[in-house]
């Protein structure tokens, strides 16, 4: 009987729900979100607002969180957060996510969600919250200490899922130990206290991760991604910008050669090619045309996109009001399973 944890149970778990979103997608409640330390670039795209567009059309309800509290988890300060938050909502909605569909919302306006915290962290061990290897690496990435927060940061994502009662949440491979945590908690509350929250799955992403134009991990820090909101100048010179090989013959071969087949993963997702494909097309025209492939197969696909950016980058107003909109839905929702909660706990007086 393989464990209930392991990748190949979560793997069959994931094509049980992707089979199920075809037939009934009403049923499923979805949650995800990101952190506005920045802009979002085109691996955030590809690899998950492009997926929550497919499950928002197909008719599930989705919901998009804006972690702004886990902005503290590793950071010693919340500067342009306003900025990134407003450009996050635009970023959304330009990408397709549909306000009236899809409910956007911070984590900062919605008390009742965070107020889940205590009766969470009250379900978990110390031992289980350290032993988690996602929280190990992300402090590993930031070189920050331990904060109680980013101990936390598991539970905090189990309130997001749960307030909502959220029962799937697309992530990576590496997110699964996440999900296993809130499914613990979902049982233990339900367990102790009476039956209020639902099974939690993963939706496995089943996007390869993009790698950044120099075949590393796209990353803001390493200045290696292409933000959405880039101008098609901007992207032509951060293409032109990035590090190749002195090798004239263009190949795809991502551990000997992490420039090139960085940039050839980039224009095989913009078209729909392969990368092998692409790079015998190009074969001796040398990096110069490779970067002029890359940039137009970018500029082309992310034109309709850049452009409704453009609108609600002139319509400052509009983008508080979703925000603004998605947060009071958010606090009804949370409000309502909050008095769930207290009522399971015997805590209304």
């Amino acid at each position: 009987m393989p464990n209930e944890n392991s990748y190949e149970v979560a793997l069959q778990k994931s094509n049980a729900i992707r089979e199920g979103l075809a037939k009934t997608p009403e049923k499923f409640t979805m949650l995800t979100g990101d952190r506005p330390t920045g802009r979002l670039h085109l691996g955030h795209y590809f690899g998950t607002l492009k997926g929550r567009v497919e499950l928002q059309n197909m008719g599930a309800k989705t919901n998009v969180l804006i972690a702004d509290y886990q902005v503290i988890t590793d950071r010693d300060t919340t500067e342009h957060i306003q900025d990134n938050v407003y450009n996050m909502v635009m970023d959304y909605l330009a990408c397709g996510i549909d306000p009236d569909k899809t409910m956007i919302y911070a984590h900062s306006a919605v008390p009742a969600a965070n107020q889940l915290m205590l009766p969470f962290l009250s379900l978990v061990s110390e031992a289980e919250l350290a032993r988690n290897p996602t929280v190990k690496a992300e402090m590993e990435a930031s070189g920050h200490e331990l904060t109680g927060l980013l101990l936390t940061y598991p539970v905090h994502q189990a309130c997001d899922i749960l307030f909502c009662k959220g029962n799937v949440v697309p992530v990576g491979r590496d997110q699964l130990p996440h999900i296993e945590l809130t499914r613990t908690i979902a049982r233990r509350f339900n367990n102790r206290y009476g039956k209020v929250f639902p099974e939690v799955d993963a939706l496995l992403s089943e996007t390869p991760l993009l790698p950044g134009l120099d075949g590393r991990k796209m990353s803001k820090s390493y200045g290696n991604a292409i933000n959405i909101s880039m101008t098609a100048e901007e992207t032509a010179k951060r293409i032109k910008k990035s590090q190749t090989d002195s090798e004239r013959m263009i190949t795809f071969d991502p551990e000997n050669r992490p420039g090139v087949s960085g940039l050839l993963s980039t224009a095989a997702i913009c078209t729909g090619r392969s990368e092998v494909e692409i790079a015998e097309e190009i074969g001796m025209g040398g990096s110069g045309r490779l970067k002029k492939y890359v940039t137009e197969a970018v500029n082309e696909y992310f034109a309709p996109i850049r452009e409704r950016r453009q609108r609600y980058e002139n319509d400052l107003d509009y983008v508080k009001d979703v925000l603004h909109e998605g947060n009071r839905r958010a606090n009804e929702i949370a409000e309502q399973t909050l008095a769930e909660v207290r009522d399971a706990m015997g805590m209304v007086y």
